[in-house]
């Protein structure tokens, strides 16, 4: 076996592969590397990552290798996912120039601390939901291989798709932690992508899976309780 394929080690190579690419993507729109926001959200994506993919490989093999692939993804979500990494792209460099090469937008220190800890607590959310759902896939399909069921315990008693709320959290804690109200403004946009999948998400289960549809009539909201 190459030493190269241990999984440990691609884990660790994947993680470096994002940090280096996201680290280009703000620090040279920031035009500096002296940004602790920037260092800060940087560090919460890797570690949080390859903590969560360490715990998936020891517990969960099965939906770590299920996570690294798109077979069987829904045509209209295909659409939707390709969409969402350009948003990425568009959105870290624009509050790179907003926050620190123009210096548009002045967050207080407090808000950008509550933005980290709302990215910390995405993590955990994810984690939970890992912990009970070994089929949270990251497209929208069938796994009838893997005897795919309705989830309704845990984060699933509260809202019907918890990695989206943790996902929203993110959404939200990311420009808060960089410092950028120009960043925040985007959000709605990126919030209707994530409640318009949750739609057509639901609604392919309820035809498909059993059981979804009655939890449907349990669980009153998508994302936020209380809310939506």
């Amino acid at each position: 076996m190459d030493p190269s394929d241990h999984p440990c080690r691609l884990n660790l190579l994947r993680a470096a592969g994002s940090f280096a690419g996201l680290a280009v993507l703000l620090f040279l729109a920031a035009g500096t590397v002296r940004w602790a926001g920037g260092w800060v959200f940087l560090l919460e994506i890797a570690i949080g990552g390859l903590l969560t993919e360490a715990w998936l490989a020891k517990h969960d093999p099965a939906l770590l290798a299920e996570r690294r692939t798109s077979r069987g993804q829904a045509g209209w979500d295909r659409v939707i996912t390709s969409m969402m990494p350009l948003l990425w792209l568009a959105w870290l460099p624009l509050m790179a120039l907003d926050a620190v090469r123009y210096q548009t937008s002045f967050v207080p220190g407090s808000v950008q601390c509550a933005g980290a800890l709302m990215i910390a607590a995405s993590f955990i959310i994810v984690y939970r939901t890992y912990r009970e759902n070994s089929y949270a896939a990251p497209v929208v399909k069938i796994q009838r291989e893997r005897g795919h069921a309705a989830v309704t315990t845990g984060p699933y008693a509260y809202v019907r798709h918890p990695i989206y709320a943790g996902g929203l959290l993110t959404y939200v804690g990311t420009p808060l932690l960089l410092g950028s109200w120009y960043g925040l403004a985007i959000v709605p946009v990126m919030a209707a992508l994530l409640g318009l999948r949750s739609m057509m998400e639901e609604r392919m289960l309820t035809t498909e899976l059993d059981g979804y549809a009655d939890y449907l009539a349990r669980v009153r909201y998508r994302l936020v309780p209380m809310v939506w």
